[in-house]
């Protein structure tokens, strides 16, 4: 493809961009324009369409075409107790201080299909802090959110799960939390009972309760520099003082404007204690 016809499509997505921002009310016009192609060409060869400007016409005949247009640019990509080195450190440095918590309330901001939601409720039902707690867990996409309100899961990722589970320091085996049916994996509902599962934007979204922990893993690599110090400051603003902030392992405080906001805790995962 040409340097004008590149220019051409980017001018086409800016424009689609714009659209849905009036249209919806949602706003990725600041997510790295790299991945917003990636993500636009994606959505094309679902919607088995041939032009960009033809997303805008489906939306307008197909009442679901904009949830389908959300879920084809949220990044879905997670698993259960991805990087277990991440959940053993959460374990052995987070969790003693949680403990000396009455209640604690935690958000996992981008939760995406809930991989990480029922990660963290199987941790903290181990650590005995579980009756104790309230997860809040986000994502913009909406039917994301339905399937992980859901909690079922393919029963052949069972496998790789149940080693990032011991890896973690998993004290059960990670077969007690579900019930096999047929090719799925059924969480139990008691690790649901504490779970609050809601719709929220990060970009244009404000904050809605102080939190001990807020884990928002492999979202901000996909935001422009503009858009992360924005989510960074939202994430700040909900965490009470001595709080946790989870990031993923390409993600950083370095060179944001709240980094001295922070210390990190150890020197190898991205957990940081938010100390002004």
């Amino acid at each position: 493809m040409t340097e004008i016809q590149e220019s051409s499509k980017d001018d086409q997505i800016r424009t689609l961009m714009d659209y849905i921002v009036e249209r919806y009310g949602f706003d990725f016009r600041d997510y790295a324009l790299a991945s917003v192609r990636r993500r636009v060409n994606s959505i094309m060869r679902s919607e088995r369409l041939d032009t960009i400007p033809a997303i805008q016409e489906r939306m307008l005949v197909d009442p679901l075409a904009f949830q389908r247009f959300v879920h084809g640019m949220s990044v879905s990509v997670t698993s259960m107790f991805r990087d277990p080195s991440f959940y053993a450190t959460f374990r052995t440095e987070v969790v003693p201080h949680l403990a000396t918590y009455p209640f604690i309330r935690l958000w996992i901001a981008g939760c995406s299909t809930g991989e990480e939601v029922y990660s963290i409720a199987i941790l903290l039902y181990e650590e005995g802090l579980y009756d104790r707690s309230r997860i809040y867990a986000t994502d913009v996409d909406v039917l994301a959110v339905k399937r992980a309100q859901e909690g079922i899961f393919p029963l052949a990722s069972m496998k790789e799960y149940s080693a990032n589970h011991l890896n973690s320091g998993g004290k059960e085996s990670l077969s007690r939390y579900y019930t096999a049916d047929r090719e799925n994996a059924v969480f139990r509902n008691h690790l649901k009972s504490n779970i609050v599962f809601a719709q929220h934007n990060l970009v244009c979204d404000s904050s809605f309760n102080e939190f001990h922990v807020i884990l928002c893993r492999n979202v901000l690599i996909y935001f422009n520099s503009a858009l992360r110090e924005r989510v960074l400051l939202l994430l700040h603003d909900s965490l009470v003082t001595f709080g946790i902030l989870g990031l993923g392992s390409k993600e950083s405080l370095r060179f944001s404007e709240l980094e001295p906001c922070y210390e990190q805790i150890g020197t190898k995962e991205k957990l940081y204690r938010k100390v002004i």
